[in-house]
């Protein structure tokens, strides 16, 4: 039976941390201070007081889309990570200062002299839901599988690898044919989660997404197609009796407003990605909270300029100027008053941006965050120069989420002024996954959640074959730029090398980043203990209702 989140209250508490950098130091319990809701702080809820938490109960989440899969290794959208985040943990987690901290490892790699081999701990008391027990061959199966598997959306995140060793029972070393000092950062996501091995042999590569096996306080139960996905309490999980819900469903509820009103009347306890639109009402009633972070990732328009076939796979010519004449992509980068746009469509709740380098992370510097002005004259410029007709038709795929569209009608009425005519192409998730997958747009509006190294925001979106290189954009500079940088160590030589790989993506423009948004997730105050932090994973699994 549920328990009622709204019965009771539960005094609101806010943690405020830098985002920081790597440490090999256990996770980071929350310091809390009162502090008013507004658009510039933030706020990633508590840990859970088990002093007022009730053993059992079923938590409801309101999902803003639904997951493409839950196979780690083929998954491609946020809303997958949300489900996979209660039953599917990683070999590494980030904390609330957005350090890699050890999850399934005990440790951060140990690392050879010469940089080559990477050897992780593993947890000895590690257990999958099917009860095969969690060792460092079913570790080198997983990550063997990111790399062979040819739908494998984690293959070029794991970098130049060479081979995989099981060391022994409790060690797993990655042999490198250079360095790639940002493991640690790959592996704190979707390419760190380990999946049963035994499972994997059962459902097969197709299966394994709608009947997943993993190590985690929760496990999967079921999948209704655009309703619901339903999870419970994984009793073989190491630290079950650190688990106090029984069940967690992920309710299908796609309009925004509709999700808001479902929190606002009980009827779910936890609401993903609130609307701008309504988040100051939620935000005033006593009986919510609002958790609020600063994302890691971007928001922006790739232009499909060689992507015939999907990502990671062979490109071809793609007809018409804007995949074949540079000078319209740049006039199109000069054609959107970021900063406009993102106050009328989220009120000042998100903040523009124009390069995937994060403002005020330790890669910042004044070329990755520089941006085209908005011009409309010169964009006309550039398109009178590029010879095209004008207005330049563009039409832009993307998703039929409701900020989304409110963002994409606002450019679509700004492009004009600029020399361009917008048709908008609104697709349903799955729908939208699928297009991309094959190489079907000619503009796509991405919304990537980010991760906590830069080479996780950029080299598999831009570099030759990557496996989310839906551009279809290659070139050598670019390459060499993004694969020095992965593999080297110094902070001044990789800002240096990021400040490289910036000025040609904005030469060329392949993607044009537009704003940054932030994680904002709606929670009833009689549930105690849910965090969100800046990779946006809602952490539902040790929380609890209230006394």
């Amino acid at each position: 039976m549920r328990h009622n989140a709204r019965s009771n209250t539960l005094t609101a508490l806010v943690l405020v941390a830098a985002l920081g950098t790597l440490t090999a130091c256990s996770p980071v319990e929350a310091k809390s201070a009162s502090v008013a809701v507004d658009p510039g702080g933030d706020d990633f809820g508590t840990v859970l007081n088990e002093s007022e938490a009730v053993k059992g109960g079923d938590l409801v989440m309101g999902l803003s889309s639904e997951p493409d899969t839950l196979d780690p290794t083929q998954a491609g959208t946020s809303y997958s990570r949300f489900v996979l985040a209660s039953m599917c943990e990683k070999l590494y987690d980030t904390d609330e200062k957005a350090s890699i901290v050890p999850q399934l490892a005990t440790d951060l790699p140990e690392i050879s002299d010469d940089g080559l081999t990477y050897t992780i701990p593993l947890r000895s008391d590690a257990v999958f839901a099917d009860g095969t027990p969690m060792d460092a061959a079913a570790v080198a199966n997983s990550l063997q599988r990111a790399i062979d598997l040819p739908t494998s959306k984690r293959r070029s995140e794991l970098g130049p690898i060479n081979s995989i060793e099981v060391v022994d029972k409790s060690h797993v070393a990655l042999h490198y044919t250079t360095p790639f000092s940002v493991l640690p950062a790959v592996l704190a996501d979707r390419a760190g989660m380990i999946m049963s091995p035994t499972a994997l042999k059962t459902t097969g590569d197709d299966g394994f997404g709608t009947s997943p096996v993993c190590v985690g306080p929760f496990k999967f139960v079921s999948w209704v197609p655009q309703t619901a996905i339903s999870l419970e309490k994984d009793p073989n999980y190491y630290a079950a009796d650190k688990v106090y819900l029984d069940t967690i469903e992920f309710r299908l509820i796609i309009d925004a407003s509709v999700r808001g009103a479902n929190l606002q009347s009980g009827d779910i306890d936890v609401a993903d990605t609130l609307s701008t639109q309504n988040i100051d009402a939620i935000a005033a009633d006593p009986n919510l909270k609002v958790l609020k972070s600063s994302a890691l990732g971007w928001r922006g328009l790739v232009v499909n300029v060689a992507n015939t076939s999907g990502p990671g796979k062979p490109t071809g010519d793609i007809e018409g100027d804007l995949a074949n004449n540079s000078k319209v992509r740049e006039a199109l980068s000069y054609a959107v008053d970021r900063e406009a746009l993102v106050e009328t469509a989220f009120g000042g709740w998100y903040t523009s941006a124009c390069s995937p380098i994060r403002e005020g992370s330790d890669f910042a510097t004044d070329v990755t965050t520089a941006c085209n002005e908005y011009d409309p004259d010169k964009s006309k410029a550039l398109l009178k120069e590029a010879g095209v007709a004008v207005p330049f038709e563009l039409t832009i795929l993307g998703s039929t989420n409701t900020d989304t569209q409110r963002y994409l009608q606002a450019l679509q009425s700004q492009l004009p002024a600029a020399g361009f005519s917008v048709k908008l192409d609104p697709r349903e998730e799955s729908s939208l996954v699928s297009q991309i997958n094959v190489g079907d747009f000619s503009v796509l509006f991405q919304e990537w959640s980010g991760r906590v190294d830069p080479d996780g925001n950029m080299r598999a979106f831009l570099s030759t074959g990557g496996s989310q290189n839906y551009s279809g954009f290659s070139t050598p500079e670019l390459d060499d730029a993004l694969n020095k940088a992965s593999v080297t160590s110094d902070l001044e030589g990789r800002k240096a090398l990021y400040e490289e790989a910036t000025s040609i993506v904005q030469e060329e423009n392949p993607l044009i980043v537009l704003f940054r948004s932030r994680n904002l997730t709606g929670v009833a105050t009689g549930l105690n203990g849910v965090q969100v932090f800046p990779d946006g994973l809602p952490r539902l699994a040790f929380a609890a209702f209230s006394e």
